[in-house]
């Protein structure tokens, strides 16, 4: 993680600053290794197809994020295409999901 990746932190989360890279490095994992397609439907809203194999590590994953960043509001669904997950944030985190969005772009088919 490089001083970048800490921009769009918000101050908002409650995730000790040392404990960041880790939890980053997770979703840099399951964005790199699960997500297979995202579709940004608003500003605020963001879905992600993920392979079925992911959905335990991700929900563990999103569950642990909600305890930081009571902010987000993540959604699972399963559908004829995998696992559905909707990943959601105020106005006022438009940043966040933008770097999400970015960093799952960049992962997803590498």
């Amino acid at each position: 993680m490089t001083t970048n990746d800490e921009v769009w932190v918000s101050e908002a989360c409650t995730l000790p600053t040392a404990e960041r890279p880790l939890r980053l490095a997770e979703f840099d994992n399951l964005l790199a290794t699960a997500v297979r397609s995202q579709r940004r439907l608003s500003a605020t809203h963001l879905r992600w197809w993920l392979d079925p194999a992911a959905e335990p590590t991700a929900r563990d994953l999103t569950g642990r994020e909600t305890e930081c960043c009571s902010f987000f509001t993540f959604t699972f669904a399963r559908t004829d295409d995998g696992v559905q997950l909707d990943v959601q944030v105020p106005a006022a985190h438009i940043d966040v999901l933008d770097a999400l969005a970015n960093r799952a772009a960049a992962g997803i088919g590498s």
